[in-house]
């Protein structure tokens, strides 16, 4: 029963948020956000001491002539992502308190609905619930971008909006392919799963290139990149955090969980075409950001160069490889949302993320420059913070496949390094400009959201162990499958 009530509960959350005064609005949708996290580690323990349990799977018959049911389940791969989801949208929350937010009912009603909508992309053992649940997750989203984003906001969420749904509408054929393929007509994903594997190459390779272009646009990688920097720099706060930090984990997830069992053959034929794209996109959007004049930009080119890593790893078809994707996908999840919130922070005090008008910020507030400063060191994979094990694990199983692959995947580091010092040290250090010089103090919910940030960042670099465990059994028997 743990998935329906994991996906029930934001609704009912969004529910008592809009019945309640909007003056506590932000205060329900956080406790509503805390409930839901408890849910996922009740859930934890359950899987750890019995990864069998019918209470980690749901299934309801639904569309019975089409072979299709309400089936969930929770296994370590689908824990690390709803760890994920339940982890940040508290964090998510959290951070629009203090702020003015025009009609914020319907703005965390949104945030709510997705996060119902993300949960139900990560447990859906379906095809037909899958492919549902990934359009859902698409409008709440949508609405956000388009009510409260920036300058050209209607433009620039169309063509996300258009982007998406194109990618969407080759997943749909590629699971109705499926469909017709398998012996008893159903969309249970084992029945799938049986039908990819017993289709000719040629039908197998339609399947792959329909699938990955849904989830190439979601991630996104190169070439399908070119709504996201746009989209992440014209999002509200909120939105933004949603759509790097969780939203396209949809994308790689969707590969390790759709893609690599279903069509074996096309996987092996086309792995390397798909590593060489990732590999481009770590060192084309790692160029990019190092020129970016806007702060939030460079961070948006930064995530397109994170994710081609993880694309390239899934594929190597390695052990470590897909450990350190899912690793990954978690790091970057948490330390994303903590670079887009210190963001939002220079912002609203600064009124700008242009780099070059700021500067000497740490001269007027110390605790947010040390909060940046480890928050930074993450995302650039320091070792003993939580991205350096994801990465390593990453080129290890990149460096198993081909080792150029590995070298030039590799740059990353570098690259990232070099874009994110040069950003700390114009935006943090040197003298105050007329921006900086007034830079208020944070506020208590502002720290808060820092405390458990660094707090992740530095117990999952100490002590990876905790995310390894939680899905390696179940990684090892995808690979030997």
């Amino acid at each position: 029963m743990f998935p329906i009530l994991l996906l029930l509960l934001p609704i009912v959350s969004a529910l008592v948020l809009l019945a309640l005064p909007g003056s506590i609005s932000k205060r329900v949708a956080l406790v509503g956000s805390i409930l839901s996290l408890v849910m996922v580690l009740y859930a934890l323990n359950t899987l750890r001491f019995d990864a069998a349990s019918a209470n980690l799977v749901y299934n309801q018959i639904w569309l019975s002539s089409l072979g299709s049911n309400l089936s969930f389940s929770i296994d370590g791969i689908t824990m690390v992502l709803l760890l994920l989801t339940n982890i940040l949208m508290p964090l998510i929350i959290l951070s629009t308190f203090n702020r003015e937010i025009h009609k914020p009912k319907a703005y965390l009603t949104f945030m709510l609905f997705m996060q119902s909508a993300l949960v139900g992309v990560f447990m859906a053992t379906d095809g037909l619930v899958f492919y549902i649940f990934w359009e859902l997750a698409l409008i709440p989203i949508y609405f956000i971008c388009l009510f409260w984003g920036g300058e050209g906001r209607q433009r620039i969420t169309f063509k996300f909006f258009i982007y998406t749904l194109l990618g969407s509408l080759f997943m749909l054929v590629a699971l109705i392919i499926l469909y017709q393929h398998t012996t008893n007509h159903s969309f249970a994903i084992s029945d799938l799963y049986a039908a990819g594997k017993s289709m000719t190459f040629e039908q197998q390779a339609w399947v792959f290139w329909f699938f990955f272009l849904a989830f190439a646009i979601k991630m996104p990688v190169f070439p399908f990149h070119t709504w996201q920097p746009d989209t992440y720099t014209n999002a509200p706060t909120q939105g933004t955090m949603l759509l790097s930090g969780i939203m396209l984990k949809m994308g790689t997830y969707g590969l390790i969980r759709w893609l690599l069992p279903m069509v074996p053959e096309a996987v092996s034929a086309y792995s390397n075409t798909v590593i060489i794209l990732s590999i481009i996109s770590v060192v084309y959007a790692s160029c990019i950001a190092i020129v970016q004049t806007s702060f939030k930009r460079l961070i948006a080119y930064s995530s397109i160069a994170h994710v081609g890593l993880i694309c390239a790893g899934i594929f190597s078809y390695k052990a470590e490889g897909i450990q350190g994707a899912l690793v990954q996908m978690f790091a970057h999840g948490v330390n994303v949302v903590g670079l887009f919130f210190v963001c939002d922070i220079i912002q609203r005090n600064a009124g700008t993320d242009t780099i070059a008008n700021l500067g000497g910020i740490r001269s007027v507030n110390q605790r947010f420059a040390f909060w940046f400063l480890v928050i930074m060191l993450g995302s650039v994979a320091l070792p003993l913070t939580n991205s350096f094990v994801g990465e390593f694990l990453l080129l290890n199983g990149i460096y198993q496949y081909n080792v150029w692959y590995a070298a030039i995947g590799g740059l990353t580091i570098i690259l990232g390094a070099v874009y994110m010092f040069r950003s700390y040290q114009a935006i943090m250090l040197g003298t105050t400009s007329g921006n900086t010089l007034m830079f208020a103090s944070l506020k208590k919910s502002e720290t808060l959201v820092f405390v458990f940030i660094v707090f992740i960042i530095m117990v999952c670099g100490i002590y990876p162990k905790i995310i390894l465990d939680i899905s390696a059994l179940d990684v090892l028997k995808m690979i030997m499958h």
